[in-house]
């Protein structure tokens, strides 16, 4: 714009502004001002009121600085005190006046475009429309805006709206500080449109980066957005409409001669006409794909449309939308979630990401801070689908419907032939050669123990870049340790064992997962042992009301105070032996960027407290005990049942033997995992030894800033001893937006994410359904719990969580059943469950959602499916 620097310092045409300028513009008018440079893209012509402005009027607003400092003190639930203070911060800006000069290049701006013309004034935070935080509708719009006196009066309300109390709450859940904030104000030429609406260039709801839908309504687009109206709402793949469907449309908003708009009524006649042609929607969303391209990912577009003529009111990504593996050729492809498989569902770090990619056995992508295994030539290999999909339906029977959901589609995965490629998945042989022999489990321990002392032997003293040398080839050995052929045989004999009892007892006596109670209290289970043990702990601890009163408020550091206390040292010895031989494990250990237990062991008091109050002394070794007996029992009436059919000895010395191997080799499906954290641990204080090294060297501001690299990046910055700033900035901002996304157990290479369903009958109504993983039905309290460490049980409980790895397995000692949205027959949870004779289902969609804490719930663990009582 013409004018003197100092009108250059707060207002900016719109044309003069690019994405680069979100510190000065907002993030709003950098999108309207990219907007505007590309080719056959119209946008309303315009300025920007800098945030340079927005700084010299929060300047002058009185106290301004106590009341951001009250309000950063607040929790995002304490909606009255933000509602209140929030208000107050609003009041004190828009009180400041607009500064004369200011005031004078704002009418100087207007008279260019036409001072009585109507104008939209609309609010643009610097922390607004960008990749991980869309801020949609959290700061204001005012449209149809009419002379240099009102507009500057909406600026100040502009200005105020970044302390509005949804912004405020925004702002406070998502860790955003309010002085990172920074308010400019786009003052816009009005459009006065026949239609208007809101385009989205992939499929809001399944993510599918092909389709795009568009919703229009007669008038301004507040209508819609104000949910006046239903829109028309088209589907467009292919430059085609697909799917259409016109509403009837009452009512519109148009905009007043005079300033403001007002509802009026459409004439009957039109109220059922389209507000877009076909010919329009796909000429809309050609413009949509345009801006789509140089923005480079899916946008979520307001339009206004004049005699035929589309511009564009405003452009932001779509920030709900599951990023897609990044792939090198145009193939279909698709991806299978690896944490659903790993029971954790949780967004990793680049670090946690990179170290995992490289010491597991399959090819693994990244996507949204998740995992993925692309699964496209088991499923297109006729041979091994089959098979493929027995295996996925035995693990997690949703993502097997999702599988076949998309296959029999016939449009999306390839059918080649077969390639006759080792390594295909089966349903059963991969353990027939093993012998049902305790010595094997023995002997696997102890190859594991040898190489993993050997492993922390071995790494003590390399540092620098020897140790990324050497944990590259540390991370072969581990490979090779799971890839063992016995390893695997191991663990597929005691699930194949399992697979075979509930089938054939199913089938000769009608029992429903007769397995479940047959391997209670097997032997060797590292995880049940782990549970068990903290109740130990709680024995020695519990006769000293000194100790359990101090542990009440028990904080990271509190074993070194612990001998303090009176039976302080016995607690403190009984803890610390608790870590040396669990303390490796956490709460989505899989992500070694995770805290352990032996490095935060205050996470484990909560757990320990319950133990004491619910449990008397001696528990471990008599649940124990008693799941033995229970098996013993379960076995000889299994067997008397048995020889008493056509026959019966024959079926009966099968289900022995079959008894006798699950009892072998079960307790061993948890030991790999245990072999693998421990390597991770020790991996990880290296690492960690290195970062503090870096630290004291000035490459890194502080230790766990190498959680945002790579473990490539990481060794690079060993190196060099150099580190973009930047770059971690980034990726911390990305992993706090990935963490607000759910991965889908099935995504495609076009974003498409699928869900599959349980397509049951045998469910009542109103149930919620799932996998039955462990048999039983209890009735109790639901405690819906998201962190271990906010655990508060009293007897009778079940645990509602979105999914339990072994480190929840203490938790399982104080509960009376187990619901969880993720898991399978053999995943960790349902196999502890078991284990603990819990009835348990798990795999229940939106399970934490639609039960609420301390509701009355009944679990049908043989079923699978759980009632919500009144």
């Amino acid at each position: 714009m013409d004018g003197d620097r100092g009108d250059r310092a707060t207002l900016l045409d719109l044309r003069e502004v690019d994405e680069t300028q979100v510190s000065v513009v907002g993030g709003k008018a950098a999108h309207l001002g990219a907007l505007s440079r590309i080719d056959g893209i119209r946008v309303p012509a315009g300025f920007c009121v800098t945030t340079a402005a927005f700084g010299r009027i929060m300047a002058q607003a009185p106290s301004i600085d106590d009341r951001l400092d009250q309000l950063s003190r607040l929790s995002p639930d304490d909606r009255e005190a933000i509602r209140t203070l929030s208000a107050e911060i609003r009041r004190s800006v828009e009180e400041v006046p607009v500064p004369g000069d200011l005031a004078a290049a704002i009418t100087s701006a207007l008279a260019r475009f036409g001072e009585q013309a109507a104008y939209a004034v609309r609010s643009s935070a610097t922390a607004e429309d960008t990749p991980t935080a869309s801020f949609a509708g959290q700061q204001d719009t005012y449209l149809n805006v009419v002379g240099p006196e009102a507009i500057l009066r909406h600026v100040s309300r502009c200005w105020a709206s970044l302390f509005t109390e949804r912004a405020v709450i925004y702002r406070l859940r998502n860790g955003i500080d309010h002085r990172s904030v920074q308010m400019a104000v786009v003052v816009q030429q009005m459009v006065l449109p026949d239609a208007s609406g809101i385009l989205f260039t992939a499929d809001p709801v399944t993510g599918n980066r092909k389709v795009a839908t568009v919703d229009a309504s007669f008038g301004l687009g507040e209508a819609l957005v104000s949910g006046l109206v239903n829109p028309d709402v088209f589907t467009v793949r292919d430059g085609e409409v697909v799917a259409g469907t016109v509403a009837a449309k009452q009512r519109a908003v148009t905009a007043l001669p005079g300033g403001g708009t007002r509802e009026v009524a459409i004439d009957r006649q039109r109220q059922e006409q389209p507000a877009l042609t076909r010919a329009q929607v796909v000429r809309l969303v050609r413009l949509g794909r345009r801006i789509e391209a140089h923005f480079g990912r899916p946008q979520d577009i307001e339009w206004c449309m004049v005699d035929d003529d589309f511009q564009i009111v405003q452009s932001r990504p779509i920030t709900t939308l599951f990023p897609i593996p990044a792939a090198d050729d145009q193939e279909n492809h698709v991806y299978l979630s690896v944490g659903h498989q790993q029971m954790m569902t949780d967004a990793m770090r680049p670090l946690g990401l990179s170290m995992w990619q490289l010491t597991a056995i399959a090819q693994m992508l990244e996507a949204g801070g998740r995992l993925f295994v692309d699964a496209t030539r088991l499923l297109a290999s006729p041979t091994s689908r089959a098979g493929f999909l027995n295996l996925a339906g035995k693990s997690d029977p949703l993502m097997r419907d999702a599988l076949e959901t998309l296959i029999d589609r016939g449009d999306f995965v390839p059918t080649l032939p077969d390639t006759g490629e080792p390594g295909r998945p089966t349903t059963g042989g991969a353990s027939t050669s093993i012998e049902t022999d305790p010595a094997i489990v023995t002997e696997l321990i102890e190859r594991s123990e040898a190489s993993i002392a050997a492993l922390r032997r071995d790494i003590a003293p390399v540092t620098g870049t020897a140790l990324f040398d050497f944990l590259l080839e540390a991370f072969q050995e581990h490979k090779g340790v799971l890839g063992d052929p016995l390893n695997m045989q191991a663990i597929m004999a005691g699930m194949e064992a399992t697979w075979w009892l509930n089938d054939r007892l199913h089938e000769w006596l009608g029992e429903k997962n007769a397995a479940d109670t047959l391997t209670l209290s097997a032997p060797g289970n590292i995880t049940s042992e782990m549970g068990l043990a903290l109740l130990d702990v709680a024995d020695v601890i519990r006769p000293y009301p000194e100790v359990v009163a101090f542990l009440q408020g028990a904080h990271d550091d509190f074993l070194d105070e612990l001998p303090k206390v009176a039976g302080g040292a016995e607690a403190r010895a009984a803890i610390e032996a608790y870590l040396d031989r669990y303390g490796m494990r956490c709460v989505g250990e899989i992500d070694i960027t995770r805290p352990r237990w032996s490095e935060r062991p205050s996470t484990l008091v909560p757990v320990l407290l319950d133990n004491i109050k619910l449990f008397e002394p001696g528990a471990a070794r008599r649940r124990f005990e008693q799941g033995q007996q229970q098996a013993q029992q379960k076995a000889q009436e299994v067997l008397t049942r048995l020889r008493a059919l056509p026959d019966g000895e024959q079926k009966a010395d099968e289900t022995a033997r079959m008894i006798d191997r699950v009892r072998t080799f079960i307790g061993y499906r948890e030991y790999p995992k245990y072999d693998i954290i421990s390597r991770y641990f020790i991996y990880k204080q290296a690492l960690l030894a290195e970062a503090e090294r870096l630290v004291r060297a000035g490459v890194l501001t502080e230790t766990e800033d190498v959680f945002y690299l790579t473990f490539q990046e990481f060794h690079e910055a060993a190196r060099t001893h150099r580190v973009d700033d930047e770059l971690i900035r980034q990726r911390r901002d990305a992993f706090r937006s990935y963490q607000a996304l759910t991965p889908p157990r099935v995504l495609t290479s076009d974003g498409e994410a699928i869900t599959g369903a349980y397509r049951r009958d045998d469910v009542p109504a109103g149930a919620l359904a799932g996998v039955p993983v462990s048999a039983g039905t209890v009735e109790g309290r639901a405690r819906v719990i998201l962190d271990m460490a906010q655990a508060d049980l009293e007897a009778g409980d079940i645990l509602v969580t979105a999914h339990t790895d072994p480190s929840w397995t203490p938790l399982f000692v104080g509960i009376a059943g187990l619901v969880t949205e993720v898991g399978g027959l053999m995943t960790h949870g349902a196999v502890i469950a078991r284990e603990y004779g819990l009835p348990a289902v798990v795999s229940v969609l939106d399970a934490t959602r639609l039960i609420r804490d301390g509701q009355r719930i009944r679990v049908h663990g043989s079923d699978g499916y759980v009632e919500i009582l009144p």
